[in-house]
């Protein structure tokens, strides 16, 4: 396979894999990264001085078929401690990458991060230490605190950091289980090797890809929560993450909410799923109610020229047009495979 190396590099990936199995760790932190060269370097600058022992963790990159000088920089690290490994996955996609590195990985736990996120110095003692004080716990993650590269807008309100990949729960800890459905996020998240070989990996179905939205890790976390495992929100486990400018406009949000309710109808999650008032082409009753009170909404606060207010009931509307945009094309091929079978389909 031809990795894009530069002619007569003496850097072999396949070696370096190799030698992470030889050289097991306690943890393997898995950062998946797409073009973005002089970011991921930043992070990886906060990754090789934490306060553990360098023996103790590896650093997995996984090069998602990037065209820019990525792999100069991973092995510009290459040689530092604690070891960072060069992976290349050329499957485009933020699951595709974390898999791969969990491939790769040779320790027991392993957390995820992103090329766009720096940690503190005792970020990695802290998940060891977590973990080991909670056994009950399958993963543990927490907050995601923004970095603005320029001056957020008035209405981007704390309400709104979902689509900036940002997390804040509070200082408490708690689990997070099919009885608390809280979404823990793989910019800053660590799950036991043994759970996902039990539950499996990220789905490429929902998956980030090149910057669209994905919701690869709340899928993995409702196959945890059906197992009946759980999760802990552990507020001293801090990252911070860039804002670039391009997600600061309502024309991001927007795309993002529709995008994230298309594949929130794509996941089947049997919470969202439940109604009294039965499904319509594939889509639960409430999901109907649910975009038509939002646009109502809308259209109130916009007479009322409450624009924040406004705004906040649109973008569920979006997420809810995404949703049932989503179903009704499921419906209709499900319709027109069982046409081709002679099949009658199903009620649905």
């Amino acid at each position: 396979m031809d990795l894009g190396h530069p002619a007569g590099s003496v850097y072999d990936p396949v070696e370096d894999v190799v030698q992470a199995k030889l050289n097991r760790a306690d943890l393997s932190v898995v950062i998946s990264t797409y073009n973005r060269a002089e970011i991921l370097s930043r992070a990886l600058e906060s990754l090789v001085r934490q306060d553990l022992d360098p023996s103790r963790y590896e650093v997995i990159v996984v090069d998602n078929n990037s065209t820019d000088h990525t792999w100069e920089i991973v092995r510009s690290f290459g040689e530092r401690k604690p070891r960072v490994v060069y992976c290349f996955e050329a499957r485009q996609g933020v699951a595709f990458g974390r898999n791969s590195g969990s491939f790769t990985a040779s320790a027991p736990i392993i957390a995820f991060t992103d090329d766009d996120v720096r940690v503190p110095e005792a970020w990695a003692s802290t998940i060891l230490t977590v973990f080991s004080q909670h056994p009950e716990a399958a993963c543990v993650g927490g907050k995601v605190l923004p970095r603005w590269t320029a001056p957020p807008p008035p209405w981007l309100t704390f309400e709104h950091w979902a689509p900036l990949a940002l997390l804040d729960y509070g200082d408490t800890p708690f689990f997070v289980n099919t009885d608390h459905r809280l979404c823990l996020i793989a910019a800053n998240m660590a799950f036991r090797r043994s759970v996902l070989n039990e539950i499996g990996l990220f789905s490429p179905d929902v998956q980030t890809v090149r910057r669209k939205a994905g919701t690869e890790d709340h899928e993995l976390l409702l196959r945890l929560w059906r197992r009946g495992g759980q999760g802990l929100y552990w507020p001293g486990l801090i990252a911070v993450a860039d804002v670039p400018r391009d997600r600061m406009s309502r024309a991001y949000h927007r795309r993002w909410h529709y995008r994230h309710g298309h594949l929130l109808a794509r996941m089947h999650d049997e919470q969202l799923e439940r109604t009294k008032r039965g499904a319509f082409l594939g889509v639960p009753g409430h999901l109907y109610r649910q975009v038509v009170s939002s646009s109502w909404s809308w259209l109130l606060a916009l007479l009322e020229l409450d624009l924040g207010g406004a705004f906040k009931h649109e973008v569920r509307m979006w997420s809810g047009m995404g949703f049932l945009a989503a179903r009704w094309a499921e419906f209709v091929r499900r319709l027109l495979n069982a046409s081709r079978s002679g099949e009658d389909p199903a009620p649905y």
